[in-house]
């Protein structure tokens, strides 16, 4: 985010929410995780208004999360994820599995994520190097100064 403060500096969380905390940015990541490339595409699987599709696919580039390449025609120019784009890939399936427990009644129906064979991806849990899972109350923040 050159030139641009950040919400909190010494925070990873606050830094990240500063690059792709907004629902727009979140969605256009998802959807060229499934494979969208062409700003049509990414327009059409968002419902996105062409100004802010813009505006995203801008900030997305400019912050390494996107690359533009020239499509095979050369009469356009794709996106494409860089390492750090799919680097975001656990967050991604993280907020996915959340809203699977969280985001839907009881029953609803709603979009699985699969692995190559059709058989659903198993709950991502951090865990300590001893296998042991961890959650809010077993880990702390350590903070420099």
């Amino acid at each position: 985010m050159a030139g641009d403060a950040w919400t909190d500096p010494n925070c990873p969380v606050a830094r990240t929410v500063d690059l792709v905390g907004d629902r727009w940015s979140l969605l256009v990541l998802r959807d060229a995780m499934d494979g969208a490339r062409s700003f049509t595409d990414l327009q059409r699987s968002t419902g996105i208004a062409r100004n802010i599709l813009s505006d995203r696919l801008r900030k997305l580039t400019a912050n390494g999360l996107l690359a533009q390449v020239d499509a095979p025609s050369g009469r356009r120019r794709l996106y494409t994820l860089t390492e750090a784009g799919k680097d975001l890939f656990p967050v991604i399936v993280t907020m996915r599995q959340w809203g699977e427990r969280h985001a839907f009644d009881a029953g609803e129906t709603h979009s699985v994520l699969v692995d190559g064979d059709g058989v659903r991806v198993p709950d991502l849990r951090p865990v300590a190097a001893d296998g042991t899972p961890l959650t809010s109350d077993t880990t702390s923040v350590r903070r420099h100064a």
